[in-house]
C-alpha cells in the first residue's frame, strides 16, 4: 500500500511503541469522562504526558485548556487540536470500560456523564501524535503546538483559550490541525474543501399571553395558541424564504406553557435550533425568526412584547481551500483507498475561533470510528441510520483499532507536510 519512504513513514515506524499505552490511556479517557469545563484529571493526564515527551506545557488556559510546545529548529509552526469535555449522557454501550461517571453541571443538577463523542479519541491520539513527533524530530524541522480544547461541547472553549491570551502563549502559527472521529468506517479519513461543519445558534423565545380561566378564553390571550401558530409559520423560513441550493436546518425542539388543562397560561417559551453554511443566510434566518415571532405575537394582541435569547452558538467551520488540498494530498499517498473526500456534516464545532482569532488557515477532517465489518453489512441492508450509533448517542462507542492508529496517523502525516518540507 505504501511504497516510498517519507519523513511521515519514519516517524510512524514508532507506532507500535505507542500504541502500547494508547489503548490503556484511551480505555481510562473513557471511564472517566469529564464535563464541559471540569476537565481538571484529563488535563492531568495531558500535561503529564506532554512533560514526558519533552514539551514545554502551558496549563490552565482558558480554565482548562492545556497546550503543549516543542521547539525543533527553524522552520513552520503547526497547531493540532483535540477537544476534551464530555457530555451528559447516561451509557449504554456495555462496554467493560463504560462510564459509570456522575457529576453535578452548570445548572448544579447530578447528571450521568459519557464520552458520547469521541473526544476520548482525540485526547489519546494527538497524545499519541505528539509524542511520535518529539521521538522522530530528526525527521522534521520547525514547532509542534499540541492544543487541548476545554468546552467544545458548550461552543465556548474555544474562545474562551482565545480570551486568556493564547496568542501570546504560544509562537506564531502558520497553520491550525483538527479532526473529528464519525459514525464511519474505522481506519478511514475524509477531508472537504470549503464549509465542512455548519453554523449553530440556539435561540430560547418567550412569548407572552394573559391567564385565564379555561371556561372563559375570552378573558385571554392563550400562549398555547401563540406559539402553535409560530411554529407553524416558522416551518416556511426554510421552504419560502431560503434558496433551494443554500441548505438550513430549523429545528422547535422545546415548547413549554401552561400548568393545568382548564387553565390557560400567561407566557409559553419555545426553543429552536439553527444549521447554516453561509454567514448570509445565517443572518437572514434568524431575522426572519424574529420577524415571525414579533407578527404572531402582534395579532394575538400578546400584552407584552417578546423575549429573545441566543445560546449555544457556534461558529462556521470553513476549511482553506490551499491547506485542505495538501493535506488530501498527503493523506492520499499514505492511506490510499482508505481515503476520500466527506461530505459537509451537519454538526458543529468551535475549533475555528482559535485559527481564525490566531489569523491562520486550517483544515479540519474527519475519521471513521466503527467496525467496517458492522458498517458494511448495515449499509448493503440499507440500514445505517438505524443500526450505527451516531455520535451524542448512549450507545456511540468507536472500535480502539485502527480508530486510534488511524487518528494519530492523520495527524503526524498532515503536520509533517509542513514540518517536514
Amino acid at each position: 500500500m505504501r511504497t516510498a519512504s517519507t519523513p511521515a513513514h519514519a516517524v510512524l515506524e514508532r507506532l507500535p511503541a505507542v500504541r502500547s499505552w494508547q489503548e490503556d490511556l484511551y480505555r481510562d479517557i473513557h471511564q472517566h469522562p469529564e464535563l464541559s469545563h471540569q476537565e481538571s484529571r484529563t488535563a492531568n493526564i495531558v500535561a503529564e504526558r506532554l512533560r514526558g515527551s519533552g514539551y514545554e506545557v502551558l496549563s490552565g488556559i482558558g480554565g482548562t485548556g492545556v497546550v503543549g510546545v516543542l521547539r525543533n529548529g527553524s522552520g513552520p509552526t503547526v497547531l493540532m487540536r483535540a477537544d476534551m469535555d464530555a457530555l451528559p449522557v447516561q451509557e449504554a454501550t456495555g462496554l467493560p470500560y463504560a462510564s459509570t461517571a456522575h457529576a453535578t453541571d452548570s445548572s448544579g443538577n447530578r447528571v450521568p456523564v459519557m464520552h458520547a463523542c469521541g473526544h476520548d479519541v482525540h485526547v489519546t491520539c494527538l497524545l499519541g501524535a505528539a509524542a511520535l513527533l518529539s521521538e522522530g524530530d530528526q525527521h522534521w524541522h520547525g514547532t509542534v503546538v499540541a492544543l487541548f480544547q476545554p468546552a467544545e461541547e458548550t461552543g465556548d472553549g474555544a474562545r474562551g483559550m482565545v480570551d486568556d491570551g493564547l496568542s501570546r502563549a504560544i509562537p506564531p502559527v502558520d497553520v491550525a490541525l483538527a479532526q473529528h472521529v464519525l459514525p464511519a468506517p474505522a481506519g478511514h479519513v475524509g477531508t472537504h474543501r470549503g464549509p465542512v461543519l455548519s453554523a449553530a445558534d440556539s435561540m430560547r423565545i418567550t412569548v407572552y399571553g394573559r391567564g385565564a380561566h379555561g371556561s372563559m378564553p375570552q378573558a385571554g390571550v392563550d400562549p398555547v395558541v401563540l406559539a402553535a401558530m409560530i411554529v407553524l409559520r416558522l416551518q416556511t423560513v426554510v421552504s419560502r424564504e431560503v434558496a433551494p441550493t443554500d441548505t438550513v436546518v430549523l429545528t422547535i425542539g422545546s415548547i413549554h406553557a401552561g400548568s393545568k388543562s382548564n387553565v390557560i397560561g400567561d407566557r409559553a417559551v419555545l426553543e429552536l435550533n439553527l444549521r447554516t453554511y453561509d454567514q448570509a443566510v445565517r443572518s437572514a434566518v434568524l431575522d426572519a425568526i424574529r420577524r415571525i415571532v414579533v407578527a404572531e405575537c402582534q395579532a394575538s394582541g400578546s400584552p407584552k412584547a417578546a423575549e429573545f435569547e441566543l445560546y449555544d452558538r457556534f461558529p462556521l467551520t470553513v476549511n482553506d481551500d490551499d491547506v485542505t488540498d495538501r493535506v488530501s494530498e498527503a493523506f492520499a499517498g499514505y492511506f490510499a483507498e482508505r481515503f476520500a473526500t466527506m461530505p459537509a456534516q451537519s454538526a458543529s464545532e468551535d475549533f475555528s475561533d482559535i485559527p481564525d482569532a490566531l489569523g491562520v488557515p486550517y483544515t479540519y477532517w474527519g475519521i471513521g470510528g466503527i467496525d467496517e465489518q458492522q458498517y458494511r453489512k448495515a449499509a448493503d441492508a440499507g440500514r445505517v441510520a438505524q443500526d450505527i450509533p451516531v455520535n451524542h448517542s448512549p450507545t456511540f462507542a468507536p472500535v480502539i483499532q485502527p480508530t486510534l492508529d488511524t487518528g494519530t496517523q492523520a495527524l503526524v502525516v498532515a503536520a509533517l507536510d509542513w514540518l517536514a518540507s
